[in-house]
């Protein structure tokens, strides 16, 4: 036997050093001829090794009966042992029950001789209940506070139990964390306060993550949790942002590495891609050294790890990898220890231990392992797993794997340089399309057994397939910072881990990561976005194999909040009663919902009843509103809802009964509607309305109180004396403070009911908020100027004098640019003198003033400029008389001028006059002046911008351009070049030219001075520069006009008819005529509002005249509105046809028709001769392409380059004959590449046969499948 162990040993080392040896041919030989003495050696050994095992078992039956007598006459001592025992436990029972019968006999049920009473007591005082329970046994006391919170409590028999107890309003959340983005690797601290301190029995706080409670750390007034930021959450409050990459342009890390099948020498890996592709699995030895455990990079997203050693603790991580390189490692996952998963099936029974390997010690040579199959297959390797042999024996095993190719009797051993220890192995050098038998043998130290039974085929697997990424991806309004985004999910989902997002503003390409782990649903919430910023969404699945492609975009969505519903209005309140009808007034929604409210709808029912009745049907647009046939003496009570364009809210909080009783107290009423405004740091504005009721005398005043705190009660008058405005300005508040008030009215009888306390509101100026700006114009006039900090769609700027007076439209003028209002006085007086305010219409708080004092200085003549007949020139405005204190500072170009010898100026302020005096102008005269006017406090400025005036001091020196050159498109598409010159002679010439040529095609009539130029057809050589010289002994003047081919023809579209069909015998062909056609002018067809893009049914073309689309073989599918759009460079025309019902029956019999006659008459168009597929000539040479027609009556012809028609000119000529036409392109250069079509027709059909030329540079050569022309 020590002989056959050291043959073994030395098989494995010639194994190993004929594996290293691989490019030897002699090594298969000697493998083979080692496989057949190895067989012969297994056959020798088994034979020995039976003899010895059946010597073994009589030996073992001997020792077995000496030890089972020995056995039983211990176990006769224990039975006499234990009978002892049980006769003592016996008598104690009995004893056990005399004494229970006796204390039952002086039992009594618990009782109360002094009960709990009932207390009252103020909120937040301490209270003490106290009560007396007598009982036997001891009673047990539990405590109850409203069913909830026992506290169990054991007194003293007869002993009071007493029980303190602080009432405390119940906890409530103070603050919770918004959605929060955090950095990998940083510390994220999450933080929530309570409203009070917690108690013991509410300090069961829990927190979650993904649905998972975990450690928290909980203080008396809040709690907070900290912990270095490793993971990525699929919640929407929070989300992890990748670290920076390792590499530029590198991946993040693979999320959920995880392991499993863990086994002595084997485990098994899996893991999640980030949002790039590629991954590198590594792991981590137990001495913490990372080691890589794969050589090629994998790109399905599993693997198996083998050659581990056994009862050692690993870790394991995996990085990603991308064209740019290795991204970071994953979070390394939770240490496992490699062990044998079988190991506790071995142990049998319990209080005595017996392994199997005690009842298999007999068993020497191993038996052959069984069910050798495959448990993983993919398309790179493929894990072998096999049952032990059963007995197994006390030594260790392993393994040798050996596999054979299908159709072969041939084994060749696997795992030569390798020792398994488990019942796994990973095989990766299998051939794909080939199947494999696999078997395995057991060995231990006293040899190998016989080969298992071999497996089934075994090949590699099919690449697993990258999913399809999803589509319909739609964006869905949310808030003003978050989208709702969803998307429909592929049809075949399995294997799909999730999903990843991504956003990009609208037009900029910047896409960045929603969530950096995959999301399962198919519907997510973007936080964290712009608000009013456009953007657009992709997404792409997550699977083992890998991300998808991206979806499509999503459309571009502006980020605001979606509309809705608004909120319940509030705070209901009776302005007047007559005995048989009710005013009720009310305070508006907290929220509009995003969209204004568009009226109101109230219900009421009498007190004591439980039905609602409605009272208006139809929406009621203020904010009061008379009830009507009521009876008096009873009491009513009223609830409102608000209503806008998404529909109607939640009600309000029923009103208190109100009695209907006809008002006839001497005190007016309460006023109501109290607004609050321009909230600023320290001071605010507070409006109302008077009360409807004003009693027996008219309201003289109104009184207002003042509450700090938005609950107390405590109200002190804001002034000694009454206020006789319905506005006042509230200031020396207190900072960040909060308040809230109420107003009176008062008459001759005293003071009224006050109306009900406003809404608290913070005295602090809130980001953003803007206020009123003076300023005068570039044309001098003076504006107000407010710009608003939020705002949407239906937000509107209301200007207001004295917070109540409408402002005059014919005095002012009123702008809107964006989120900005301008307020222009054009002609102001001291009429405009007054206090103006502005406020939102959806939102009364952003809202400022300006007090509009004399302090501005007049304005009588804005600037005005005069030329006299000898040349100079005079700048000059006025304003109202000014003192002799009054100051001016002259601008030019930003820098301050005086009078010099060429400039003078005057400035008369008793007449407010300014005068700038040139004797002579030139082209440095030219700019901005401004003129800065102060008057004691009133001041002012005005700027005229002085630029193209030195061409009209040549007005008197020549002729010149009253109208320079502009160019129009009439109704019959002609464009026209147009001038107007004066001052001109009979001597005086005018000429026209372009590009600098003369242009002679031009109209003058020199009594008007009118000038046209008429090009009835626009193309491309139009475009350019045209010039106009009007001249004669006097002078010259010119007029220059850059006519741009995109400029000429932006009203071509125009002309274009109603769309039409016409049948053919190929099918149908829908056209609109034109004046003429441009290549300038881009064509689409649609149909159903679906794109028609060429294909084998559908071909669209144009000619000068006409565009159309031709649709081949027609059937009823075709049948719907046909649409087409023609884009001229800045609108789009639209022009429609509906081609069903009867239309589409009568085009279809006429093709039917028309299809006859193509098939069995001979007289249809047609091209019986001429023209090969490709062509192919060299660049500078002439190309001349013939083709022969037949066809009667004579056929139409049409030449056309990529389906544009051609027409002759000096770059292409065209002959046309009855039977013939040619085309001949001269000089062809490299832009006359492409399709070249010939177009035939008559009244019995059509038909177009193609070529396409191809052009070749001197020295190149032409294409293989191409006629050369030479």
């Amino acid at each position: 036997m020590e002989q056959c162990s050291s043959s073994v040993v030395s098989f494995q080392q010639h194994s190993q050093y004929y594996t290293r040896d691989k490019s030897s041919n002699i090594m298969k030989q000697q493998i083979n001829n080692h496989q057949t003495n190895l067989n012969y050696f297994m056959v020798y050994t088994n034979r020995e090794i039976l003899k010895e095992t059946m010597a073994a078992d009589e030996e073992y039956e001997r020792e077995q009966w000496t030890m089972f007598g020995n056995e039983a006459e211990r176990v006769e001592i224990d039975v006499i042992r234990n009978q002892q025992l049980l006769r003592t436990r016996v008598n104690k029972i009995a004893l056990r029950k005399q004494v229970q019968y006796l204390e039952q006999l002086s039992q009594k049920v618990p009782d109360f001789p002094i009960p709990l009473r009932a207390h009252t007591v103020w909120e937040g005082m301490s209270v003490k209940l106290s009560c007396t329970v007598q009982g036997c046994p001891t009673p047990k006391v539990t405590w109850h506070f409203c069913l909830y919170h026992p506290c169990v409590l054991t007194p003293a028999p007869f002993l009071p139990s007493i029980l303190a107890l602080q009432l405390q309003q119940e906890a409530r959340f103070g603050t919770s964390f918004p959605p929060t983005w955090v950095k990998e690797g940083d510390t994220l601290t999450l933080e929530c306060t309570f409203t009070s301190a917690l108690l013991l029995f509410q300090k069961d706080v829990s927190w979650f993550r993904d649905g998972k409670c975990f450690q928290l750390l909980v203080h008396s007034w809040g709690l907070n949790i900290s912990m270095p930021f490793f993971f990525s959450l699929t919640d929407s409050l929070l989300t992890s942002i990748d670290a920076s990459a390792a590499v530029v342009g590198g991946p993040a890390s693979p999320l959920a590495v995880q392991v499993s099948d863990v086994n002595k020498d084997y485990v098994f890996l899996t893991w999640q891609p980030p949002s790039a592709d590629g991954a590198s699995p590594v792991c981590d030895l137990s001495q913490g050294e990372w080691v890589r455990c794969n050589v090629d990079i994998q790109k399905i997203c599993h693997y198996p790890v083998f050659g581990l050693k056994e009862g050692t603790l690993y870790q394991f991580r995996v990085r990603s990898v991308n064209q740019a390189g290795a991204g970071r490692p994953s979070k390394a996952t939770k240490p496992v220890v490699t062990a044998d998963p079988l190991e506790h099936t071995r142990t049998m029974g319990r209080t005595i231990t017996i392994t199997k390997d005690e009842l298999e010690g007999r068993i020497k040579a191993p038996f052959p392992p069984t069910n050798v199959h495959a448990c993983e297959v993919s398309d790179t390797y493929v894990v072998l797993s096999w049952t032990e042999p059963e007995p197994r024996g006390r030594e260790p095993l392993t393994f040798y794997v050996e596999r054979s190719l299908t159709g072969k009797n041939s084994w060749e051993m696997v795992s030569l340089d390798m020792v398994v220890n488990s019942p796994r192995f990973p095989v990766f050098d299998l051939v794909k399309g080939k199947q494999y038998y696999f078997r395995v043998r057991s060995v231990n130290k006293y040899g190998v057994s016989d080969p298992s039974e071999p497996s089934t085929p075994i090949s590699l697997g099919k690449a697993q397939a990258v999913p399809v990424p999803p589509h319909s991806v739609m964006a869905i309004r949310d808030t003003d910072t978050s989208v709702l985004v969803q998307w429909q999910e592929p049809k075949d989902k399995n294997g799909i881990l999730g999903y990843y997002l991504y956003y990009s503003e609208a037009g900029k390409h910047n896409w960045k990561t929603v969530n950096n782990k995959p999301f399962a649903k198919n519907r997510f919430t973007v936080h964290g976005l712009k608000t009013r910023k456009d953007y657009v969404f992709r997404v792409k699945c997550v699977s083992r194999a890998g991300n998808s492609s991206y979806s499509d975009e999503s459309q571009p969505i502006m980020v605001k909040s979606a509309i809705h519903v608004p909120s319940a209005p509030s705070a209901i309140v009776l302005l007047l009663c007559t005995g048989s009808e009710m005013v009720l007034g009310w305070r508006a929604p907290f929220s509009d919902g995003g969209s204004p409210v568009r009226g109101y709808y109230l219900d009421q029912k009498e007190k004591g009843m439980e039905i609602w009745r409605e009272v208006n049907v139809k929406p009621v647009k203020e904010r009061q509103f008379k009830v009507c046939n009521l009876t008096s003496g009873h009491f009513y009570q009223f609830r409102v809802f608000a209503a806008n364009v998404v529909g109607i809210g939640k009600p309000s909080e029923p009103s208190e009964a109100f009695l209907c009783e006809k008002w006839t107290m001497p005190e007016p009423g309460c006023p109501y509607d109290l607004e609050i405004r321009e909230v600023r740091n320290g001071s605010l504005v507070l409006l109302w309305a008077a009360p409807l009721y004003e009693g027996r005398s008219p309201v003289t005043g109104y009184l207002l109180k003042i509450s700090q705190g938005d609950q107390s009660e405590n109200w002190t008058a804001l002034s000694e004396k009454s206020i006789s405005d319905t506005h006042y300005k509230v200031s020396g508040l207190q900072v960040g403070e909060t308040y809230r008030f109420r107003v009176s009215a008062i008459n001759e009888a005293g003071v009224g009911h006050a109306s009900l306390p406003s809404e608290p509101v913070i005295a602090q100026t809130q980001p953003g908020t803007k206020n009123i700006e003076i300023g005068v114009d570039d044309d001098g006039f003076i504006f107000l100027g407010y710009e608003a900090a939020e705002m949407n769609d239906e937000s509107k700027f209301l200007w207001s004098k004295n917070y109540t007076d409408p402002i005059g439209a014919g005095r002012v003028r009123a702008e809107t640019k964006t989120n900005r209002s301008v307020l222009t006085f054009t002609d102001p007086s001291e009429e405009d003198l007054g206090l103006y305010t502005v406020n939102m219409s959806d939102n009364p708080q952003q809202s400022s003033s300006y007090d509009f004092t004399a302090e501005v200085i007049a304005l009588k003549s804005a600037w005005q400029v005069e030329v006299s007949e000898k040349g100079s020139v005079r700048l000059w405005l006025q304003t109202e008389s000014l003192s002799n204190a009054a100051e001016l500072r002259l601008i030019f170009n930003d820098r301050e001028i005086s009078s010099t010898p060429h400039r003078k100026i005057n400035f008369d302020k008793a007449k407010g006059l300014v005068e700038i005096l040139f004797d002579q102008l030139s082209q440095e005269d030219e700019g901005s002046y401004t003129a800065q006017l102060r008057d004691g406090r009133a001041k002012n400025q005005f700027t005229l911008v002085f630029y193209g005036w030195i061409i009209i001091y040549f007005v008197f020196q020549g002729p010149y351009f009253q109208e320079f050159l502009s160019w129009s498109v009439n109704e019959d598409c002609e464009l026209i070049l147009k001038c107007k010159v004066t001052n001109a002679k009979k001597e005086t010439s005018l000429k026209w030219f372009k590009d600098g040529l003369e242009v002679t095609q031009v109209a003058y009539d020199p009594s008007t001075g009118v000038s046209v130029l008429t090009i009835p057809q626009v193309t491309k050589k139009e475009a350019g520069s045209y010039r106009a010289v009007v001249s004669d002994g006097r002078g010259e003047d010119v007029s220059t006009l850059d006519l741009l081919d995109e400029e000429s023809h932006p009203h071509i579209a125009i002309s274009a008819s109603s769309l039409k069909i016409q049948s053919t015998g190929e099918g149908f062909k829908l056209y609109c005529s034109l004046k003429y056609y441009i290549s300038f002018l881009k064509t689409s067809w649609y149909f159903k509002e679906k794109r028609i893009d060429e294909e084998a049914r559908t071909k669209p073309g144009s000619s000068m005249q006409k565009v159309w689309i031709e649709i081949f073989n027609p059937t009823e599918s075709d049948k719907g509105k046909y649409t087409l759009e023609m884009f001229d460079g800045k609108e789009t025309h639209k022009r429609f046809l509906d081609l069903s019902g009867k239309a589409f029956d009568d085009a279809l019999l006429e093709h039917q028709r028309l299809n006859y006659f193509c098939l069995f008459v001979s007289d249809r168009a047609k091209v019986t001769k001429g023209l090969p597929d490709v062509v192919a000539i060299m660049e500078g040479k002439s190309l001349c392409l013939t083709c022969y027609i037949d066809g009667e009556p004579a056929p139409e012809i049409f030449w056309l380059r990529n389906d544009r028609e051609i027409f002759s000119q000096d770059h292409f000529t065209i002959t046309k004959a009855p039977k013939c036409s040619s085309i001949t392109i001269n000089n062809v250069n490299m832009e006359d590449s492409g399709k070249y079509s010939i177009f035939v027709r008559n009244k019995y059909g059509s038909e177009t046969v193609d070529v396409t030329v191809s052009v070749y540079k001197h020295g190149e050569k032409p294409p293989a499948n191409a006629v050369e022309l030479s």
